[in-house]
């Protein structure tokens, strides 16, 4: 079955940066369009960024753009999310998962930032 597994999360200071990665396996990854998503305390999961099964086409929430970057390495069937210039309302759980299957999402890595 889908099993999507996420690490890399941590609590980090304004201005910082972290690598998330989502391990990806039970499904033809490499076809698969990916989602990275979060959940504020709060509030409701929201997309952050969106990747092609190629890698050649992304997608990001206007409050990422130039912040976030997503990529992808086919061969190890891995997912990544780069994120830099961290700010406070970047706090949240953050989860992948196979576009349009929100329900495929993993566990969830925590990211806190915060001084």
């Amino acid at each position: 079955q889908v099993q999507l597994v996420e690490s890399g999360g941590g609590l980090v200071q304004p201005g910082g940066s972290l690598r998330l990665s989502c391990a990806a396996s039970g499904f033809p990854f490499s076809a698969s369009t990916m989602t990275w998503g979060r959940q504020a305390p709060g509030k409701g999961l929201e997309t952050v960024s969106r990747i092609d099964a190629n890698g050649r086409a992304t997608y990001y929430k206007d409050s990422v753009k130039g912040r976030f970057t997503i990529s992808r390495d086919n061969a190890k069937n891995l997912l990544y999310l780069q994120l830099n210039d961290l700010k406070s309302e970047d706090t949240a759980m953050y989860y992948c998962w196979k576009t349009f299957s929100m329900s495929s999402r993993g566990q969830g890595t925590q990211v806190t930032v915060s001084s």
